[in-house]
């Protein structure tokens, strides 16, 4: 008698086999690499693209911030002024501030000008806390001051600091005459900014020691303040000779 075979059973050949077995699962297709590959391709595309992208539009958004920031705080002086007036034109406080600046700098240049501008200095100085605030900023202006008075950076410099073979940037301030036994040796007061452009040291360095680069005083203020990131490619010497009115002797250092 022939044995009657059980409608569930399933020969073994046609079992279902098991996906998480990796020993049990059937060979990936040449499809389906084929699709893995072009997936990890396009993320690999898509994330470097949006990484260009961060990259160019992260500087305009914070130039367009600090801008729209500058305008919005230089506008805020005359801006409530005008709205008492009656009158709202956006930008117009931003103007008349500009304007204002300009009358300023004509005033201060005048003697009638100069000579308040040195009582309200006086005044200042004689302040406890404020007087470091105002002597630090002050030195920050006179630096890149367009009359290019005794107190203003007059070059950029390069000097070998703090051993041979390293660099640092410097500002040449003034220059100096050391009068020795064995003669006249022209040097160099150099400032060199350390932590912030008003804090360095003052470093005297033989004038044939210092390096003159082609490079302006804001320049050279924007590399240090930018920490190097805004360093050119190419720096090239220039000569110059220091004038007289800029040299002081030292009698007394023996």
């Amino acid at each position: 008698m022939a044995e009657e075979k059980d409608p569930t059973s399933v020969p073994l050949s046609q079992a279902t086999e098991d996906p998480e077995d990796p020993i049990k699962s059937p060979p990936s297709s040449p499809n389906s690499s084929t699709r893995k590959a072009c997936c990890y391709f396009l993320q690999s595309w898509v994330s470097k693209k949006f990484m260009t992208g961060c990259v160019v539009l992260f500087p305009v958004a914070v130039t367009f911030f600090v801008t729209w920031w500058f305008i919005q705080f230089v506008d805020g002086f005359f801006s409530p002024l005008y709205e008492q007036l009656g009158i709202d034109i956006f930008g117009l406080g931003f103007v008349t501030s500009l304007v204002f600046v300009f009358f300023v700098g004509v005033f201060v240049s005048s003697w009638l000008g100069a000579s308040v501008f040195w009582i309200g200095e006086w005044i200042i100085k004689r302040m406890p806390f404020v007087r470091h605030l105002y002597s630090a900023s002050k030195q920050i202006s006179s630096a890149v001051s367009p009359d290019q008075n005794t107190t203003a950076f007059k070059e950029v410099a390069i000097i070998r600091h703090p051993r041979v073979g390293e660099y640092a940037f410097g500002f040449i301030t003034s220059s100096v005459t050391l009068q020795t036994d064995e003669g006249d040796e022209e040097l160099c007061s150099v400032f060199v900014p350390t932590n912030h452009l008003y804090i360095g040291d003052i470093l005297l360095v033989n004038a044939k020691d210092v390096i003159r680069p082609n490079l302006s005083i804001r320049e050279g203020i924007e590399i240090i303040v930018s920490g190097g990131m805004t360093m050119p490619q190419r720096i090239s010497h220039v000569e110059r000779v220091a004038r007289q009115s800029e040299r002081i002797p030292l009698n007394r250092i023996k």
